[in-house]
């Protein structure tokens, strides 16, 4: 055995052996999804406005805040995320000035002089931020509020109607629509005035008049067309208003999880909690109290500080974890893997949800995101539980048969008329609505993606033991040869970004049929090669989600190297001096442990430029799944049979 093989082994043997340590009773491994302090800040406002007496909680949420602010004063989304994030560092300011901290404080002057050289709090940018700083009354609200709750009732078929958007978007924007309207402001015992981050002759009052969506040119096209159709409707203005204000109400409170939580999400959490006080509910009301008591059970502890985290991401480690073990060769009867195995069948899916609105004979069985989740099932997390949950050696099959049926029923019936898949909802990929003149508009659709495309094609062609004949999978690989870049590479929409996407897709087509030899593939390879980086790893940053186009961040990431590493050996009989590189690269990343910068740096994406993620799970799960897929295909010359199957594949 090699020198290279034995680091091999022994990398994948010590993950391995921690992940089996890490594993709780239920069968779930729990690690953090940190989401920047976002959510932390939000949490704090929340707390004030409905004056709950928490100082404790209040506190450790600021203590972690103060943690991550620069030496210049800004707050990051990223490492190298330019000189500052100006929406993040009002954010944070804002929280922290709530929880207590006074604007001599050091750390809040050298906030504000970051904030005031941006331009000022006028300058914020992103709908959720605005939203968040016209609630406390620090940001005017526009006159008349661009998105009106009478959108809900315009008809499915309509172009701008609300069932349009994608379902992550609805459930932020009914409550946004609420407040608008309402143009709502919380004025407590514990509000503060933020007048200071403005320039002096540019400062508004709490009461400032808003702008007028006509100011706005961009927004001015958008507004007269609801307005057109909504004259359309048979109603009175008051009408349309109080009968649009209930059916938002109705949106929301029919969406509410078993913790309480809008969705499982925080941040529609949050906003349904002043909608509601918008609408005149008490803040003592059951609803909102339970709601709170949600958004504080979603917090997390990473480095010993609080943190509420958006969404646990409980179900997608879990899958993840569970099928990288399996990969590792620990067998299907191993405890752990029954433990996980029960967990998993536990949360399958068994009601229907607003995916089913849009598919023909809806039958539900997918899984979703979080511990919590039970209505919103997502295509990403259905294919991880599947891997998982497959059908091998040592596992019974009691139960998990009608899981798998159920899992891949619902899984097609999710593939989109471009023959790619979306997260959530079919055929959400309006381009009027992606071409919305506001910050996130791309979050307004659930569009086909290169990822989700290309792990679904991962999962029917190696686990699901389906053929290249069969219609779907012949409209997948063509949607992912059609949407490959110029360069060779893929975007990916949920992870950073180009190496993401490439992975997922040269792992999917190779899974489905088409040989390693077909140029689409090669060409990507050669984009593989030609970014690696010289200590053999890879490495992307953030910005490439909102440049669109791939920018190197100057370092090798755990997980990237991983996704970069696996489509390398997907696509190679024998190991290149790339594929060896970047396996010896991993395993020192891996023995370096978690403590320098780039083994933090976030790589899973939510929203270009203004939400990103690092998953505490990452340096585990895809360096063990890239360094199993190694070792299983150049390493163990007696291979354990697998569902895999290659078939040719000729291009139509």
């Amino acid at each position: 055995m090699s020198s290279l093989h034995r680091i091999v082994e022994t990398a994948t043997d010590r993950l391995m052996q921690m992940l089996l340590t890490r594993q709780s009773q239920d069968g779930t491994w729990r690690f953090c999804f940190e989401n920047g302090i976002v959510t932390d800040a939000y949490l704090i406002l929340l707390l004030r406005s409905l004056n709950v007496k928490d100082e404790n909680l209040i506190q450790r949420l600021a203590n972690r805040i103060l943690s991550k602010q620069e030496a210049d004063g800004a707050w990051k989304w990223f490492y190298d995320d330019g000189d500052g994030h100006l929406s993040a560092t009002v954010e944070a300011y804002a929280a922290l000035r709530y929880a207590g901290l006074p604007a001599s404080n050091e750390a809040m002057t050298r906030a504000r002089r970051f904030i005031l050289s941006k331009g000022g709090l006028r300058n914020v940018s992103g709908l959720l931020t605005k939203t968040m700083l016209a609630v406390i009354g620090q940001y005017p609200w526009p006159r008349p509020f661009p998105f009106p709750p009478e959108l809900l009732l315009l008809p499915r078929s309509f172009p701008l109607s609300f069932y349009r958007f994608s379902s992550y978007a609805r459930v932020h924007l009914a409550p946004i629509a609420i407040l608008g309207v309402r143009q709502f402001t919380v004025n407590t015992a514990g509000t503060t005035d933020l007048s200071e981050l403005l320039p002096a002759r540019e400062r508004w009052s709490a009461h400032a008049e808003g702008r007028d969506v006509g100011e706005d040119r961009r927004l001015a096209g958008w507004w007269n067309d609801i307005q057109r159709a909504l004259h359309k409707l048979p109603y009175l203005p008051q009408e349309l208003r109080r009968m649009a204000l209930r059916q938002a109400e109705r949106y929301m409170l029919e969406r509410i999880e078993p913790n309480g939580t809008l969705y499982s999400y925080a941040f529609s959490t949050i906003l349904m909690v002043y909608a509601l006080l918008a609408l005149g509910y008490d803040e003592r009301h059951p609803v909102i109290a339970k709601a709170v008591q949600g958004l504080i059970s979603l917090a997390c502890e990473p480095d010993g500080q609080l943190h509420i985290q958006n969404s646990p991401s409980t179900v997608w480690d879990t899958a993840l974890l569970s099928h990288a073990l399996q990969e590792a060769r620990l067998p299907a009867s191993h405890p752990a893997i029954r433990r996980a195995d029960a967990y998993l069948l536990s949360r399958q899916h068994t009601k229907l949800g607003d995916w089913s609105a849009d598919v023909a004979n809806p039958v539900p069985g997918g899984w979703g995101f979080s511990d919590v989740n039970t209505i919103v099932p997502d295509v990403d997390d259905t294919t991880a539980a599947l891997r998982a949950l497959r059908r091998s050696p040592g596992r019974p099959e009691a139960g998990y048969g009608e899981a798998r049926s159920r899992g891949l029923h619902w899984l097609l019936s999710l593939q989109n008329d471009d023959g790619g898949w979306p997260a959530f909802e079919r055929n959400k990929n309006s381009p009027l609505l992606a071409a919305l003149p506001v910050d996130g508009a791309e979050a307004a659709v659930d569009a086909s993606s290169a990822d989700l495309t290309g792990r679904a094609l991962e999962y029917l062609g190696t686990w699901a033991g389906l053929r290249q004949e069969q219609p779907f999978i012949r409209r997948a690989v063509r949607w992912l040869l059609d949407h490959q870049e110029r360069n060779g590479s893929w975007y990916g929409r949920w992870g950073i970004c180009y190496i993401y996407g490439t992975w997922a897709a040269v792992t999917g087509l190779a899974a489905a049929g088409v040989p390693p030899d077909q140029p689409e593939l090669q060409h990507a390879v050669r984009w593989l090669a030609g970014i690696q980086n010289p200590d053999g790893g890879f490495g992307e940053s953030c910005r490439s989600d909102r440049a669109k186009i791939y920018i190197p961040l100057g370092a090798s990431t755990p997980s990237q190297t991983a996704w970069a590493l696996d489509a390398l050996i997907a696509v190679h009989p024998a190991p290149t001096d790339a594929i060896n590189r970047a396996a010896r690269a991993l395993a020192d990343m891996l023995e370096a442990g978690d403590a320098s910068w780039p083994a933090k740096y976030p790589t899973g994406a939510g929203l270009a430029g203004a939400f990103y993620v690092r998953y505490h799970s990452y340096n585990a799960i895809w360096p063990l799944l890239a360094l199993a897929h190694y070792r299983n295909k150049y390493v163990l010359t007696v291979r354990k049979p697998t569902n895999r199957r290659l078939h040719s594949w000729k291009k139509s």
